[in-house]
C-alpha cells in the first residue's frame, strides 16, 4: 500500500467537524465525478463509490491488463486525477490518517471521460452529463475545462441545461490559466447556472494560477491539496480541479440536509456563507471562499440568490462630527452669558430689597419721632 499522509492537511484543519457533521455527513446524496475515473482499490474509495451506475466513455486501453480493460463502469482511472477529485468529496476515514472526504457518506458515481492525453470532448463530456442525470445524481462535479467558446445551443450547453433542469446542483473548476493575466471564459463553468470555483490558498486569497472572471462563483482551498490516489494512499495537488470538489462536498451535505432546497439555493447558500474581503463579489475569488461549517450552519430557510453584505451606514443614521471650533464655542458663550443675566437679575433683586427695607426704616422712624 502507498504511504498514507498521518496529519490532517491544511484544508481541513479550519473545519470544526462536530459542528459540520452534526445533521448529516451526506449519506443517500449521489454525486457524479466525470473525470479520469475513479479508482476503487483505494481503501478510502472501495465503499464510496457505486459501480453500477458507473461508465466508461473512453476507447479502451489495448495495453491494459485484462481485468482492468475489461471495466467499463468508470472505475479505471491511470492518470489518478479523478480518483483525487473523489477523495475530495467523499473519502472515508481511515486509521493512520487525517485525511477524510468532506461529504464521507455521500456516494461517488464514477464516469471516466477523459485522460493525460485530453481524449474528452466537449460531445463526450454532454454524454457523460446526460448519464448522471439518467443515474439520478443530486450533484456533478466538472474538474475539467476548456477555453474554446461554447455557444449557447452547443451539446454541451444543452446538456447543462437539462442537468439544472433536473433540479442538479452542477460544480465546476474555473480554470489554471490566471497566471497569463487573461481575463476569459472557461467551459462549462460560465454556463449560467453553473457553480464556477476558483482556487485560494492558506490566506484565502486566489492562488496565482487560478482563473480570474465575471463568471466565478466562490473560491475553496486549491493549493497544496491532499487527497486519495490509485491502489492507496495519498498525495499533494493543486489546481481549481480540487477547489471544485471541496465545494461539491459542501453541496452534497446541503442536499443530504435540505432535500427538498432546489438546486439554485443550494448554490446560493454556499455563496451567501462564503468568506469574503469585500462587501460582494469580486472576479477573483467570486462571493468569497466558500465555508462548508457557515453553509451548514447558517441555513435557517432557504434563499434564492446571494446579496452584498450591507455597509456601515445602510439604514441607520450616521454620526455627524463635531465641529471643531478656535476659543469659545456657541454653547460656552450662551451658558456664560445666561450665568451673568443670572447674577445681574441676583444684584438687582438684591438692590431693589435692600432699598425696600431702607424705606421701611425711614417711614417707621418718621412715625415716632412725629
Amino acid at each position: 500500500m502507498k504511504q498514507q499522509i498521518s496529519g490532517m492537511p491544511w484544508a481541513l484543519q479550519r473545519v470544526v467537524f462536530d459542528r459540520l457533521w452534526q445533521d448529516t455527513k451526506g449519506k443517500g446524496v449521489r454525486v457524479a465525478v466525470i473525470d479520469t475515473g475513479v479508482d476503487i482499490d483505494n481503501p478510502q474509495l472501495t465503499s464510496a463509490v457505486d459501480r453500477s451506475a458507473g461508465l466508461d466513455l473512453l476507447p479502451k486501453d489495448k495495453n491494459a491488463p485484462p481485468e482492468k480493460g475489461a471495466r467499463t463502469d468508470g472505475t479505471t482511472d491511470p492518470v489518478g486525477h479523478g480518483t483525487k477529485v473523489a477523495g475530495i468529496i467523499a473519502a472515508r476515514p481511515r486509521e493512520g490518517t487525517g485525511f477524510v472526504g468532506l461529504a464521507p457518506e455521500a456516494t461517488i458515481l464514477p464516469i471516466r471521460q477523459n485522460d493525460e492525453k485530453g481524449t474528452g470532448t466537449e460531445r463526450t463530456l454532454a454524454t457523460a452529463i446526460r448519464h448522471a442525470i439518467s443515474r439520478h445524481a443530486r450533484v456533478i462535479n466538472i474538474s475539467q475545462d476548456t477555453a474554446k467558446p461554447l455557444h449557447a445551443d452547443s451539446d454541451l450547453a444543452q446538456a447543462v441545461r437539462e442537468a439544472l433542469n433536473e433540479d442538479i446542483v452542477v460544480v465546476a473548476s474555473a480554470g489554471n490559466d490566471g497566471l497569463q493575466g487573461k481575463v476569459r471564459k472557461t467551459y462549462p463553468a460560465a454556463y449560467p447556472g453553473v457553480l464556477a470555483v476558483a482556487a485560494s490558498d492558506r490566506n484565502n486569497e486566489r492562488a496565482a494560477f487560478s482563473q480570474t472572471g465575471d463568471f466565478v462563483g466562490v473560491a475553496a482551498p486549491g493549493v497544496e491539496m491532499v487527497s486519495t490516489v490509485p491502489k492507496g494512499g495519498q498525495c499533494v495537488d493543486s489546481g481549481t480541479s480540487f477547489s471544485a470538489p471541496y465545494v461539491a462536498g459542501i453541496a452534497a451535505l446541503l442536499r443530504a440536509k435540505h432535500p427538498n432546497w432546489k438546486q439554485h439555493q443550494v448554490v446560493a447558500q454556499i455563496e451567501q456563507t462564503a468568506e469574503r474581503a469585500v462587501k460582494g463579489r469580486d472576479d477573483f475569488v467570486g462571493w468569497g471562499v466558500a465555508d462548508p461549517v457557515r453553509a451548514l450552519t447558517e441555513d435557517e430557510h432557504p434563499i434564492d440568490a446571494p446579496v452584498a453584505d450591507r455597509a456601515v451606514s445602510a439604514g441607520r443614521a450616521v454620526p455627524k462630527a463635531a465641529p471643531l471650533t478656535i476659543g469659545e464655542t456657541p454653547r460656552e458663550r450662551d451658558e456664560r452669558l445666561a450665568t451673568y443675566a443670572l447674577i445681574t437679575a441676583g444684584v438687582l433683586i438684591a438692590a431693589v430689597a435692600g432699598t425696600a427695607v431702607a424705606l421701611r426704616d425711614r417711614r417707621r422712624r418718621g412715625r415716632r419721632l412725629g
